[in-house]
């Protein structure tokens, strides 16, 4: 059973040299004592999250709303295991996909048909799983004989639809997204936006990070508000009755 389990985190990222950063500032170190050689003798740190405390289970789907710099992006990057907690203990349960950089984990080098197999294995899929699954993502990423050549000769378009047609292949208990993900051309939007719909509903546990209201009140059934690094409200939702209530 999928779950995420917060209690108290919270999360200090030292910034180094930031006490330094003007030449004005360097001169008055060196006066002081200081060496202007040296960036690392003043450290700022920048508490990101605050006593964080958060209960996810199955089922849940989780919108993070606040203003640009509430620590939206951060608590991803924790749920996704990119950070450790400095305080506070978080436990999870699941497989973990991360939509926060689809491109992540890329090898450049290798061709479109390596990367499938090299990506999968780190989303967590088997090597026999991702062999099974290769014909169905080449054929929804229209990429075509691309696949065969390495990815440094693809546009940058070329990059997120094999990317997307990856991660969207193998089935997540935990999904986490930046954004409501959509990628490719015209012709390419409207079938990305019917997988993304298919693979959320797939997912155990979805936690979308979100400026629009509208996609927020569509598809999560809690919304969390931060600020300033703190969860300032949490609000449960039956999506069922407020989608009647919609239609009424």
């Amino acid at each position: 059973m999928a779950y995420l389990r917060l209690n108290d985190c919270s999360l200090h990222l030292p910034v180094y040299g930031a006490g330094n950063r003007s030449l004005k500032q360097m001169v008055l170190s060196a006066a002081t004592g200081g060496r202007i050689a040296s960036n690392s003798r003043h450290i700022t740190v920048v508490q990101a999250l605050r006593n964080v405390t958060l209960d996810i289970n199955a089922g849940d789907r989780v919108g993070l709303v606040g203003h640009n710099g509430a620590g939206k992006t951060t608590l991803l990057r924790m749920l996704a295991g990119i950070y450790e907690p400095t305080f506070g203990s978080f436990m999870q349960a699941g497989r973990v996909t991360s939509l926060l950089d689809v491109t992540l984990g890329l090898d450049y080098e290798a061709t479109g048909y390596e990367n499938i197999l090299l990506r999968g294995l780190i989303l967590g899929a088997t090597k026999a799983e991702m062999k099974r699954l290769t014909p169905e993502i080449a054929e929804f990423s229209e990429l075509g004989d691309y696949l065969s050549m390495p990815v440094r000769t693809y546009s940058s378009g070329m990059v997120l639809r094999l990317a997307f047609s990856i991660v969207t292949s193998v089935p997540a208990d935990v999904l986490l997204m930046d954004e409501w993900l959509s990628v490719g051309d015209a012709s390419f939007i409207q079938k990305a936006e019917e997988r993304m719909k298919t693979f959320v509903g797939q997912a155990s546990i979805m936690v979308l990070a979100s400026h629009n209201p509208k996609i927020i009140d569509e598809l999560c059934n809690m919304k969390v508000t931060l600020e300033h690094g703190e969860v300032k409200d949490v609000q449960r939702v039956d999506l069922q009755r407020a989608g009647q209530q919609a239609a009424a």
